[in-house]
């Protein structure tokens, strides 16, 4: 049986999703964001026996499917297909794949990325030593755009002051920076999609001319440090098997997979 989840389901919900943190991120985020009674959100579940088994999340036009068993592909499906405007399909390949051949809209975009998780560091960093990575201040949130955007990698990314704005008011996400011996911010690493318990690393990168001499290296020791005090599992997605190294000497392990599928809306 497939139905409407409500705040009275939300005991239900954490027993499904809350021992795995990381791979619900942002399931986990919306709900704590938006509940259960919003405009913009819709939860729906899948029980068998009273039990649980499954989670569909709409958030305007973005649907997140999460199981660990079988589930009602063809039901969430039907739910999916109702929308008609464009939409975005996303979540552990594994998930995901299933639902696929029941869409019936054009395919705009899809892509696959690694997913990674960390639940403690590799080794002990050193604390005096990322005390050269500082968190990022209103004053500086300009400068580090540039920065960012001199990168190659992130040159087209949608960076802005209104955003940084946003996730320091409602504490969804925060970014360390390193400047050199000249005053020079040469790297950064930032957080987005916090929650309570998770946390997703985004935005890592060093400004041309000063890499491998560990500034990047320094701000995500930084970063992860901190958030791992407070008790909360990170995740990041990378497609660079070079990058996915470097993650996984601080400690991230690959999740698997990570798919998103953008579909055209009815014509």
């Amino acid at each position: 049986m497939i139905r409407r989840l409500n705040k009275e389901d939300h005991e239900s919900v954490m027993m499904l999703i809350g021992h795995k943190p990381a791979e619900n991120l942002f399931i986990l985020g919306d709900i704590e964001a938006y509940g259960y009674d919003s405009d913009i959100q819709e939860i729906w579940g899948q029980f068998q026996d009273d039990e649980l088994i499954a989670i569909l999340l709409r958030y305007d036009k973005n649907f997140i499917p999460f199981s660990e068993k079988d589930y009602d592909v063809k039901g969430f499906a039907e739910i999916i297909n109702h929308h008609s405007t464009r939409f975005e399909l996303s979540g552990l390949k594994h998930v995901v794949e299933p639902i696929k051949g029941y869409i019936n809209r054009s395919v705009r975009k899809h892509s696959e990325t690694y997913y990674a998780k960390c639940t403690g560091l590799s080794y002990k960093v050193d604390d005096e030593k990322i005390k050269k990575a500082t968190y990022l201040m209103p004053l500086e949130y300009q400068e580090n755009i540039e920065m960012l955007c001199s990168i190659p990698e992130f040159a087209l990314g949608n960076f802005s002051i209104e955003s940084r704005e946003r996730a320091e008011k409602y504490k969804t996400g925060r970014t360390y920076i390193v400047r050199n011996e000249e005053g020079e911010m040469v790297a950064s690493a930032s957080t987005t999609a916090e929650n309570s318990q998770s946390a997703m690393i985004v935005g890592v990168g060093t400004k041309p001319g000063f890499e491998r001499r560990g500034y990047a290296t320094l701000c995500m020791e930084k970063l992860c440090s901190e958030l791992l005090a407070e008790g909360k599992s990170l995740c990041l997605f990378y497609d660079n098997p070079a990058a996915g190294k470097i993650y996984k000497r601080l400690g991230f392990t690959d999740i698997g997979l990570w798919t998103m599928i953008r579909y055209e809306g009815l014509e």
